[in-house]
C-alpha cells in the first residue's frame, strides 16, 4: 500500500466492544454502536490533516486537530503540535465498514 485506504477518509468511531488483542476496531457513524456513554473517534482526510475526537467532559467527544503521513506500507504517523501526544498506527484493515489498527506507539 503506497497510499492509504480511499475509505480512510470519513469519521471513524471506536467499536471497544470490538476490540481483540492489541487491534483496535472503529466503524462509521451509521454503524448501529449499542448504548454507550461515549465514543473516542478519529477523522481522516485526504489533505493530511485529521480530528482526533477524544471524550472530554461528561462523555462528550472533544475535537484535537492534527496531521497524519504514511510513513511506509499500512504505517501512519499522526502527529498534534504538542495538543496532546504523537502517535503511530498500523492499518491492520481498512473499507467502507471497518477501520482496524494496532498503536506502535
Amino acid at each position: 500500500m503506497r497510499e492509504p485506504p480511499p475509505g480512510l477518509f470519513r469519521p471513524w468511531f471506536h467499536s471497544y466492544e470490538e476490540d481483540h488483542d492489541d487491534v483496535r476496531v472503529y466503524r462509521p457513524d451509521d454503524f448501529p454502536f449499542p448504548p454507550a456513554r461515549g465514543r473516542r473517534g478519529m477523522e481522516f482526510a485526504s489533505d493530511g490533516t485529521l480530528v482526533d475526537h477524544p471524550l472530554g467532559r461528561g462523555d462528550a467527544p472533544g475535537a484535537v486537530p492534527g496531521h497524519w503521513r504514511l510513513v511506509s506500507d499500512r504505517h501512519l504517523a499522526l502527529t498534534f503540535g504538542g495538543a496532546r501526544p504523537d502517535r503511530e498506527l498500523e492499518i491492520v484493515r481498512c473499507d467502507e465498514q471497518v477501520l482496524q489498527v494496532r498503536r506502535l506507539t
